[in-house]
């Protein structure tokens, strides 16, 4: 059987060579409006994408000798679409980097600016970020991992150097998750509020997906009420890289969990419930390795593209706005991931896209 690859958050590690890229849902391969678990839902309950190529590279300097960009978080603002996103040199070291772009045409050539010159963010590992306004503050919010799960905050996210110090949004670990995280610990924190209630969503690599509520009035403080949402015994069919949406107008929520495809390649790939509110139960919508939400068995590349990686890993959609509430078109289902160009040393982005409807 072949040996699973994994992502080490310690010193010491070797990268395996990365490369991001994107996904659009295909319009002819299901209708909206189907029937999942007996209920209408916006979206249906099999998926097929179309992929560009790679669009980012990591763009090493003499002080940062990067090998990959990883976890990407994508927004739209003040006309320009903005990436922030994890780097990982052959040392060990993990911190984050920014670019932007008008147009996805010129993602490859943008510059790419490391946050470790934010003096407040420093030398410190930091990974894994994702961000978004929070409206009733009005301000961004960048959550992200520094052991702990974490946050910055700025007024302007076009400004990689003015992001606060990081701060933690709990006092303690859960001991829900101390009990059941196993040997790693808890990774890939999601932030996502409704109109009264925000939610904290993490994986923890042993095979539970957690969940954590404030309301808006306290955030980012006050989390508590931690709970396991999702579960499995083989730790790899739930292992990292959540992500949590609202589907429109429709009330209904998606998450995205990957996994590993352990009954055959072991590759990454997306595994998908939906639920009627946040802290509702989550039900499964595309969540086999035979019918993954997205799979390398499930992604084709455009004409003339070679079919550069067949893992899908940590991303996030293309939103229809930048709020907390974290909506994107069920219409139109766009992916930014990560992937591994076994021909590359280096990790890049692509964008995808597609109709539902």
């Amino acid at each position: 059987m072949p040996t699973p690859r994994m992502r080490t958050l310690i010193s010491g590690l070797m990268l395996i060579p990365l490369a991001f890229g994107a996904v659009a849902a295909s319009p002819d391969r299901a209708d909206a409006g189907g029937s999942v678990a007996g209920r209408a839902d916006p979206l249906p309950g099999s998926f097929t994408w179309s992929s560009s190529g790679p669009l980012i590279a990591p763009k090493p300097d003499a002080g940062h000798p990067i090998v990959s960009v990883k976890d990407p978080t994508v927004f739209r603002y003040d006309n320009r679409r903005h990436i922030y996103m994890t780097t990982a040199a052959t040392s060990g070291r993990w911190s984050l980097a920014h670019t932007s772009f008008a147009d996805w045409s010129q993602a490859a050539a943008a510059p790419q600016t490391f946050l470790d010159t934010n003096p407040d963010i420093g030398n410190r590992y930091v990974a894994a970020p994702q961000v978004f306004y929070f409206a009733p503050q009005k301000k961004w919010y960048m959550v992200h991992q520094t052991g702990p799960p974490s946050f910055s905050t700025t007024n302007d996210p076009a400004d990689p150097g003015s992001w606060s110090a990081p701060r933690n949004l709990f006092d303690t670990e859960p001991p829900i998750v101390t009990e059941n995280k196993g040997p790693g610990g808890r990774l890939d924190f999601w932030g996502i509020c409704d109109d009264t209630d925000c939610y904290l969503f993490s994986s923890d690599g042993n095979g539970h997906q957690y969940r954590s509520r404030t309301t808006v009035a306290e955030f980012p403080n006050g989390f508590r009420d931690t709970a396991i949402v999702l579960s499995e015994p083989n730790r790899f069919d739930l292992f990292e890289g959540s992500n949590v949406y609202r589907l429109g107008s429709s009330g209904t929520y998606l998450m995205l969990v990957e996994a590993m495809a352990t009954g055959s390649d072991w590759r990454r790939y997306f595994r998908a419930w939906t639920a009627d509110s946040l802290g509702a139960a989550w039900k499964p919508l595309a969540e086999t390795e035979a019918n993954p939400f997205i799979r390398s068995t499930h992604v084709t590349f455009g004409p003339g593209q070679p079919a550069w990686t067949t893992d899908f890993s940590h991303g996030e959609m293309i939103r229809d706005g930048v709020d907390q509430t974290l909506t994107i078109n069920p219409c139109r289902l766009q992916y930014l991931y990560q992937g591994m160009d076994p021909a590359s040393s280096g990790d890049y982005y692509n964008s995808p896209g597609g109709s539902a409807c």
